[in-house]
C-alpha cells in the first residue's frame, strides 16, 4: 500500500496536467503490451492488471513483438510495475520535448532512477540492469542516442496512431473530474479517482505490492491521467508537487477501435424514430456527459435531460455510471452503431 499524506496546503494545491504525458504513455503502453503478450504465451488472462478493452484491441492490432519494436526502451520497462522516474515528464509540451528532457537527465538522477549501482534499502531500480543500462547511467552519449532513437521509433509505430483518441479520452476524463470537484469538493474527487483506492482524510491509500509513506509536504499533488496505466504510479519530487499517474475513466469500454466518429453520425435520420430532441441527445453523448452538462448541451431542463437519458438507457443506447454524487452518461456500442448507421 502506498499512502500519500496531505496537509491543508496540499489539499489546496491539487492540479491536473493539461494532457496525458506522451512519454510515460509510451512506456506504459510497452509495459502493458509485454504483459498481454506474456499472458497470451502462458494462456493466462492478465486479470490482475485489467486493461481497458480498447487497449487489448490496440495490442492485438500491433504487428510483431513489443520488445523487438521497442529496442532498448524494453530494458527500462518492467512487467512488475517499475518505470524509471525520468520517463515521466508531465511538464513537457509534446513527445519530442519529453523525450529530449528524459535523454538529458543528469547522470546522478539516471543512476538513482535505474538503481545502478544497486543500493541496499533504496526502493525502485531495474531488477537486472544490462550493459546498456549501465552505460546510460554512466552518461554514455551512444546509450543516450539509442534511447532517443528506439523510443521515438516505438512511439511513432505503436502509440502515435492512437494519440487522437487518447487526447479525446483525456478531455472526457478531465470533464468528469472537474464535475466531481465542483459538486463534491476535494473529498469527492479523491474518493472517485480509483475504484480500489481509499481516501481516509488526510491520507490517500493506493494499492501496491510495496509499502511506502509519502508526505506531500505542502507542495501539492499533480494528477496525470493515463490511457495505458492499470494502476497508480507515483513520482516524488523534492522541490515540486508529487506526481500521481492514474488510469483515466474508461468512457467507451467495449467500443471497437476505429468506431464511427462525428463525421459519420446521422442524428437527423433518427429523428423520426426517436424524436428530434432525443436524437439530438443521443448524438451529443458522443462525448460522455453528466446530466447537468447534457442539459446545457441540448438546451433543455435538467429534468428533461434526465428523462431523455433514462429512455435511451432503457433502449440500450446509453449507459449511466454513478460516480460519487454525479452520474455520467455515455453511448453503448449499440448507441454508437445506431448513430453511424451500422
Amino acid at each position: 500500500m502506498i499512502r500519500l499524506h496531505f496537509t491543508a496546503a496540499d489539499l489546496g494545491r491539487i492540479t491536473f496536467a493539461p494532457a496525458a504525458d506522451a512519454l510515460s504513455e509510451t512506456a506504459l503502453s510497452l509495459r502493458l503490451s509485454l504483459r498481454l503478450g506474456r499472458a497470451r504465451e502462458s494462456r493466462g488472462s492478465a486479470r490482475t492488471h485489467r486493461p481497458r478493452p480498447a487497449a487489448r484491441q490496440w495490442h492485438h492490432s500491433l504487428r510483431g513483438g513489443a520488445g523487438a519494436r521497442a529496442g532498448v526502451l524494453a530494458e527500462l520497462v518492467a512487467e512488475d510495475g517499475f518505470v524509471p522516474d525520468f520517463l515521466l515528464q508531465p511538464s513537457a509540451h509534446d513527445f519530442g520535448d519529453a523525450l529530449e528532457a528524459a535523454a538529458s537527465t543528469p547522470v546522478e538522477h539516471l543512476a538513482r532512477d535505474l538503481g545502478v549501482p544497486a543500493v541496499s534499502g533504496r526502493p525502485g531500480g531495474l531488477a537486472r540492469p544490462g550493459r546498456w543500462a549501465h552505460e546510460l547511467a554512466q552518461g554514455s552519449s551512444a546509450a543516450s542516442r539509442a534511447l532517443r532513437d528506439d523510443t521515438r521509433r516505438y512511439f511513432e509505430s505503436s502509440v502515435e496512431p492512437l494519440w487522437p483518441r487518447i487526447r479525446r479520452d483525456t478531455l472526457t476524463d478531465r470533464a468528469l473530474r472537474a464535475e466531481m470537484l465542483l459538486r463534491g469538493g476535494v473529498d469527492a474527487l479523491l474518493t472517485t479517482l480509483g475504484t480500489t483506492w481509499r481516501w481516509q482524510a488526510p491520507t490517500l491509500h493506493l494499492p501496491s505490492a510495496s509499502a511506502y509513506d509519502i508526505p506531500l509536504c505542502g507542495r501539492g499533488l499533480l494528477l496525470v491521467p493515463s490511457w495505458f496505466a492499470t494502476g497508480p504510479m507515483v513520482m516524488y519530487r523534492p522541490e515540486a508537487a508529487t506526481v500521481l499517474v492514474y488510469p483515466m475513466y474508461d468512457a467507451e469500454a467495449g467500443v471497437p477501435a476505429g468506431a464511427a466518429g462525428p463525421a459519420e453520425d446521422r442524428p437527423e435520420a433518427l429523428a423520426a424514430l426517436l424524436g428530434r430532441t432525443r436524437a439530438q441527445v443521443l448524438a451529443l453523448l458522443r462525448s460522455p456527459a453528466t446530466t447537468t452538462a447534457l442539459a446545457e448541451r441540448a438546451s433543455v431542463s435538467l429534468a428533461a435531460a434526465s428523462g431523455h437519458a433514462s429512455v435511451l438507457r432503457g433502449a440500450g443506447l446509453v449507459e449511466t455510471v454513478r460516480t460519487g454524487t454525479a452520474v455520467l452518461h455515455s453511448l453503448t456500442p449499440l448507441g454508437r452503431s445506431l448513430l453511424a448507421g451500422i
